[in-house]
């Protein structure tokens, strides 16, 4: 799969109140209840202890080079990225990107490796397993010695560094639940200046949970800076395999998934380091290469005859993780300035990306699922919640990180999803490149659509843009 396009924040311009008319039924208020005491990271609703307590282990997991981490990587587990306020939080780590133009439109260099940098190799280390045909390539006289080089911005890129900031986790599962329909009828009720992109996408490894996800399907992506990814389970493989160097391959209804199968090389195609040189951990049996699997790969379900579907147990435990994180709670501890800023985040237009829409999960959410039924994650039905974003596509002008995929538009590269406000005082770094420390100046770097909003705050008095903030970070 292209390296290109995992993990955004944004904001944008004013939604007028008749955004309202897509807004939930009535509160259930138990749920909401439940929500705003929950302490950041504690589970939402009735999760199966035994599996949560599972599932955080295999988040918390420092993994190493005898279970697949490399050649590169950025991190060694989903809890060191993810780790700002509570397990599954932001993170300090910005990841870098690259690419060019040609033509207009966006190359993401994949003979190079595609657009992600990998910040880390596993360097020079020793196989004593080492096949005979890798042996002594690295340095003459020493067989069993592998050297991974380090994954650069190619000579070609021209744009190059560019940051993506670890996104916080909390309540992903709600968001995960919400049919395809929500989305669009958020965008369908902005104003046409600063109406969103509904970016529907593949669906590449789908969950076993929900029928109406098959392989290469479509849905609405709204996870990553581009909304790119499409549900909880694909950005676990997709994490695990760029971000950790651990490859997967899964099985849906008889369907091998490979996607996530091939390692990453540095700045070159997946799958060209030398044999041997990848990690440490064992090769794939002899079986599972002649049922197509790399030999490679680090983890793998094996065979997918007779229909079988089983995900990769590690991906479903991450994505099983994220779906039982509550939102978070608000801070209303600045109650006069909250109440004042309220009504100012509506009239500068903030509202119009960060939507105060209430969204409600379905009557009964599908499961993430590991695929035979055996082991499931639910969120709560008809839980009302407020992650203040639409989670849509929108043009931010030059705060736009000119990152796509292959052939898109310079336009459509300086799209970037809005980011859910929830949670936000938990975070060090705000903006897609972690730029920002405070909301002030996230706020006055928004351009594009976003420029209306921005030049709306900057005319409120101090004391107006003090109590706007100040709403913000209750949220």
């Amino acid at each position: 799969m292209d390296r290109n396009g995992w993990v955004c924040r944004s904001s944008c311009v004013s939604l007028v109140v008749g955004l309202l008319g897509c807004s939930a039924p009535p509160q259930d208020e138990s749920n909401v209840g439940r929500a705003n005491q929950a302490l950041l990271g504690d589970p939402v609703g009735g999760v199966d202890a035994a599996l949560l307590t599972e599932a955080k282990a295999a988040f918390q997991n420092v993994e190493t080079i005898n279970d697949g981490v490399g050649p590169i990587f950025n991190e060694r587990s989903c809890g060191g990225c993810h780790a700002n306020g509570a397990l599954g939080g932001a993170g300090e780590n910005i990841e870098r990107r690259f690419g060019r133009f040609v033509n207009g439109l966006f190359d993401p260099l994949a003979s190079s490796g595609g657009s992600l940098r990998q910040l880390f190799s596993l360097g020079n280390f020793n196989n004593p397993n080492l096949p005979a045909a890798s042996q002594g390539r690295c340095q003459p006289g020493n067989p069993s010695l592998c050297c991974v080089a380090s994954d650069v911005n190619p000579s070609q890129a021209t744009v190059r560094d560019v940051g993506r900031l670890t996104t916080p986790l909390f309540g992903l599962g709600l968001v995960d639940a919400m049919p395809d329909s929500f989305f669009d009828a958020l965008a369908a009720q902005e104003p046409a200046s600063i109406r969103g992109v509904v970016n529907r996408v593949p669906v590449v490894l789908p969950n076993p949970g929900d029928p109406t996800q098959s392989v290469n399907s479509t849905r609405v992506g709204r996870f990553g800076w581009k909304a790119g990814v499409p549900n909880l389970l694909q950005f676990s493989a997709d994490a695990y395999l760029n971000e950790m160097g651990i490859s997967t391959q899964s099985c849906f209804q008889g369907t091998s998934i490979l996607a996530f199968a091939v390692e990453n090389a540095p700045n070159a195609p997946g799958g060209s380091s030398l044999e041997g040189c990848d990690d440490l951990a064992p090769a794939q049996s002899a079986e599972n290469v002649a049922a197509g699997i790399p030999r490679t790969t680090d983890d793998a379900v094996g065979p997918c005859g007779a229909s079988r579907t089983e995900i990769q147990d590690d991906v479903f435990l991450f994505a099983a993780f994220m779906t039982t994180l509550a939102p978070p709670a608000r801070d209303l501890s600045d109650q006069t300035a909250i109440t004042r800023g309220e009504p100012l985040f509506t009239s500068a237009g903030c509202a119009g990306c960060h939507v105060t829409v209430a969204f409600r999960t379905p009557a009964n959410p599908f499961p993430v699922d590991i695929g035979d039924g055996s082991e499931t994650a639910r969120v709560p039905g008809n839980f009302v919640f407020h992650p203040y974003s639409d989670f849509l596509k929108h043009d931010m002008g030059s705060l736009g990180d000119q990152i796509g995929n292959a052939g898109d538009s310079l336009a459509v590269t300086r799209q970037m999803r809005t980011a859910p406000l929830w949670g936000l005082r938990f975070r060090n770094h705000l903006l897609h490149d972690g730029r920002a420390t405070d909301v002030p100046t996230a706020i006055r770097a928004h351009a594009g659509q976003g420029a209306a909003a921005r030049d709306a705050f900057n005319r409120l008095s101090t004391t107006d843009q003090h109590n706007l903030v100040q709403f913000v970070r209750s949220l």
